[in-house]
């Protein structure tokens, strides 16, 4: 860790970031016994949007552009909407420990994203770690196994889909003219989501279906910690984190996030743990591994057209 910043704030946001995302699974699948997936979303990005907008209007820098705007909602798009949309829709048929596993992919997805559009040049050890990643989601997603039915492919490659819109998101969002105020790019980000979530949710007649009356307590408790823990608290220690540690540090929630969502599925939602999923989480932890540890790809060098 850096020297900068003090200890304990630092192993205070790594405990947000390892902690709290871990267990948002668990969260998404008590919002999700009595809200749609949809309106679950919709509510809980408006909600940790505004929270973040208000605080930075607070400390004075909510100020923004009509191009920052485009460029939050296009984050919002790629990040909140599709990725964590995909989780949402996911977790109505999969496992949340399996959910987990296959979101941890995103490191892999975003090696063969920079490879592309950024003109990297990975090393051996990144394309070892890829290669892993694609054996280790073959395993999990394969048919057969243990527990006949525990993986509807069909989820998961939704879910992969997410992913891998995430991975392209975090990329985009490197360059993108965003607001200077972290928390108010976060802000525009997540509401520019709950409207995209909202329009979701009309256009699937949620509106008609869902009786406001019948959610549960649990679905209610379970929206509040994805809004203000999941999005507002551990969202703001990740972006912190990011400028004070390395980014090999932040990345490692990638391999302790799945570690806790399959821990919290098995105990408080009566999800079964397989050899099926045992080996294919050994197996894209390692490739998690191999990329976050790897030296940084070098940009190759383009051909000198002029």
């Amino acid at each position: 860790m850096t020297g900068g910043a003090p200890r304990l704030k630092l192993l205070s946001a790594f405990a947000a970031v390892y902690l709290i995302w871990g267990s948002s699974y668990l969260a998404i699948i008590w919002g999700l016994e009595t809200m749609p997936p949809f309106l679950l979303g919709a509510a809980r990005f408006i909600a940790a949007g505004s929270i973040l907008y208000a605080i930075a209007a607070a400390r004075g820098g909510a100020k923004f552009s009509r191009r920052q705007l485009l460029n939050a909602s296009v984050v919002g798009a790629l990040l909140p909407f599709l990725g964590n949309g995909s989780l949402i829709w996911a977790q109505q048929k999969i496992p949340s420990g399996i959910a987990a596993l296959i979101v941890a992919t995103v490191p892999l997805w975003m090696v063969v994203i920079q490879t592309i559009v950024e003109h990297v040049r990975p090393g051996r050890q990144i394309w070892t770690g890829v290669g892993l990643g694609i054996i280790g989601l073959a395993i999990l997603v394969g048919t057969g196994g243990e527990v006949p039915g525990a993986i509807h492919v069909p989820s998961a490659l939704i879910l992969c889909g997410g992913s891998i819109a995430w991975a392209t998101g975090s990329i985009y969002s490197r360059n993108a003219d965003l607001p200077d105020s972290g928390l108010a790019s976060a802000a525009l980000t997540m509401l520019a989501a709950g409207v995209f979530f909202s329009a979701a949710s009309f256009a699937a007649g949620d509106h008609r279906t869902v009786d406001l009356a019948e959610v549960s307590l649990r679905s209610v408790v379970g929206l509040a910690y994805l809004a203000i823990f999941g999005s507002v608290i551990a969202y703001s220690a990740y972006i912190w984190l990011l400028q004070v540690s390395t980014p090999a540090r932040v990345a490692t929630y990638a391999y302790v996030n799945p570690v806790i969502a399959v821990f919290l599925g098995w105990a408080f939602a009566g999800e079964p743990i397989s050899v099926r999923t045992m080996v294919a989480a050994g197996v894209i932890l390692a490739a998690v591994i191999l990329i976050t540890t790897a030296p940084q790809p070098a940009k190759r060098a383009l051909p000198d057209v002029t």
